[in-house]
């Protein structure tokens, strides 16, 4: 069965882009947009995270972790950054430096997979600066009267594919000027002049023709993802505020400026609810991982609860979703458990196809509640079998099966240590005669006792100073 994934784009199921296994410089690119580090970052910010997590994992197991590059950007520079470095009279790069080791340890503690490149604004402003370069020679951009470069929205007849926002009426103005020294209301910041007020001393050398200052928000990802994964993408996904206007505005200066297709495919996630409403301080539903790790939940119980709804529907998280999640976890953990110690009749070292039903639903549109439905009525089904009840043989192929599905969602359970089993005094009584026989050079005897251990399921290990019992795997 094919992945297959909803397009912002279309507004249709397709199927994602497989990369030849046979040449190794075709791997699948996706791109997804990440946190600006001025502050620590929200479970709303993380329902988004953890979903691309669980995307990242699966286009793995379909493609192969050698075939898929995932670069996901970190904005450091913006009004936002900016504004608190002011705030706290710190240096930006002592702001960012410490919200960026904040999103990272909450990435960890939620298991989710560090992108192959993590590049910053401020590290690729030399990148921003030659696009936006291009551009402006292109007639696409030009300089404003206060040294700012925008880019003319009128010179990309295609802009609004995305988000439908001409279905909404956006209107063009063509006055001369604005207060933004704009030809058009509606067009927007490539490089933004710098304003000593305002920035204080973030400013780097603009394209020629325009005035020191920093990049708009926009530019970052497009320059960001021409130098890292090139001119035409598989995949760029984010949140659905992103769809209008920085996706929009990605499309329109990245077709411009490099006269191709920017992303084949386009996915966006659901906002996240609290409590029935929108997050907020004012309302006291605002959370981070910190808060809830506080309230004595753990980051796993969190990530489960993010993936309960569909990416693409609006989820309402709520503490009691969090007791749920926990008691679904310790139900998963008792059924690897159980897993883990039975002895098996088949020993495969290959998956079972029993989880089959949990990749369906995630192949399709990246279905995980229909997904996690289908993990829980397995999951009966084998402990059913387990209890003596009639039912599908259990094999080691159900186990590894196990594994795949827990990575693909990036649960991780508790492990306990499997028990040794232990020697009759039957076995230990064969293992001494064979032993003595050895030891007195009998080899013949020794060799019928080593085949009479093997057959009762047991492997003898011989050293110079005595000899070790160990049960066969299918023991």
């Amino acid at each position: 069965m094919a992945l297959r994934l909803h397009d912002s784009l279309t507004r249709t199921s397709r199927e994602l882009r497989r990369p030849d296994p046979a040449d190794p410089q075709d791997v699948f690119t996706f791109y997804n947009c990440g946190p600006t580090v001025y502050a620590a970052a929200h479970i709303g910010n993380f329902r988004t995270f953890v979903i691309n997590d669980v995307l990242r994992r699966l286009l793995e197991l379909e493609f192969g972790a050698a075939k898929v590059k995932h670069v996901r950007n970190l904005t450091d520079v913006d009004d936002r950054t900016i504004g608190q470095a002011k705030k706290e009279q710190r240096p930006l790069a002592e702001i960012t430096q410490k919200w960026t080791a904040k999103f990272h340890a909450d990435c960890d503690a939620l298991n989710c997979l560090r992108p192959h490149v993590e590049p910053t604004a401020t590290g690729h402003i030399k990148e921003q600066v030659n696009m936006i370069e291009v551009l402006m020679a292109k007639g696409n951009a030009y300089r404003g009267a206060d040294g700012s470069v925008y880019f003319k929205l009128q010179s990309f007849p295609d802009y609004g594919a995305l988000s439908r926002i001409k279905d909404r009426e956006l209107k063009i103005t063509d006055a001369s000027a604005d207060s933004d020294h704009k030809d058009s209301v509606s067009d927007f910041a490539l490089w933004k002049a710098y304003k000593p007020e305002e920035d204080g001393d973030v400013k780097w050398p603009g394209p020629k023709g325009a005035g020191e200052g920093r990049p708009g928000w926009h530019i970052e990802c497009s320059a960001m993802i021409k130098k890292h994964l090139g001119d035409t993408i598989d995949l760029h996904t984010g949140g659905v505020d992103l769809l209008f206007p920085h996706h929009e505005n990605e499309i329109a200066q990245s077709n411009c400026c490099n006269g191709v297709t920017f992303a084949r495919h386009w996915y966006h996630s659901e906002h996240l609810l609290v409590d029935g409403t929108s997050m907020s301080k004012s309302k006291g539903n605002f959370y981070t991982l910190s808060d809830l790790v506080e309230k004595g939940y753990s980051a796993a119980a969190v990530r489960y609860a993010l993936l309960a709804g569909h990416p693409r529907k609006q989820l309402n998280f709520t503490l009691d979703s969090l007791h749920a999640a926990e008691s679904a976890l310790k139900s998963l953990n008792d059924l690897y458990e159980n897993l883990r110690h039975v002895t098996f009749a088949d020993y495969a070292d290959s998956p079972s196809d029993r989880f089959q039903p949990v990749f369906s639903a995630l192949r399709e549109d990246l279905n995980t509640p229909t997904a996690l439905g289908a993990l829980f009525s397995i999951r009966a089904d084998i402990e059913r079998t387990m209890k003596g009840q009639p039912g599908k043989q259990i094999t080691k192929g159900d186990l590894i099966a196990l594994e795949k599905v827990l990575f693909a969602f990036g649960f991780v359970l508790e492990k306990t240590p499997v028990p040794k089993l232990a020697a009759t005094q039957n076995i230990t009584t064969l293992a001494e005669q064979r032993w003595a026989a050895k030891q007195a050079k009998d080899f013949a005897p020794a060799d019928k006792l080593r085949a009479d251990l093997t057959a009762a399921g047991w492997s003898m290990l011989d050293r110079k100073d005595g000899y070790s019992l160990e049960p066969l795997k299918n023991n």
